[in-house]
């Protein structure tokens, strides 16, 4: 899914090939759908690599979702990488938001 999330929405900041998804469970949190980490400037440094991104969805609230709103998950989450790809991860404020997800979702699904 992110590949044709990041394909089709012009996000060619992005490597797919760089962005890993896990399923996870049992999270205690009680709101959380998914969350984003990035590979920090330092580890990328000490380990000589690449930043990397993961995606990790939390399966019992995720997988209840309508198709519709995983995609609108994994675009949120998305929106965390910043266009330098370098490790960091954007806040909410100004960058991630529902409007910015909704007209992402809407290029996605006029392309089908």
């Amino acid at each position: 899914m992110v590949r044709e999330v990041v394909k089709k929405a012009g996000m060619s900041y992005i490597d797919p090939d760089r962005v890993l998804c896990f399923r996870s469970q049992g999270s205690r949190s009680k709101r959380v759908i998914a969350r984003c980490y990035s590979l920090p400037k330092i580890w990328q440094m000490g380990l000589n690599t690449p930043a990397h991104y993961i995606i990790e969805v939390i399966s019992e609230r995720f997988d209840k979702l309508s198709y519709e709103e995983k995609v609108k998950v994994v675009i949120h989450e998305l929106l965390h990488i910043p266009k330098t790809f370098g490790g960091g991860l954007r806040p909410h404020r100004g960058y991630v938001t529902n409007r910015a997800i909704n007209e992402i979702y809407g290029r996605l699904i006029s392309q089908k």
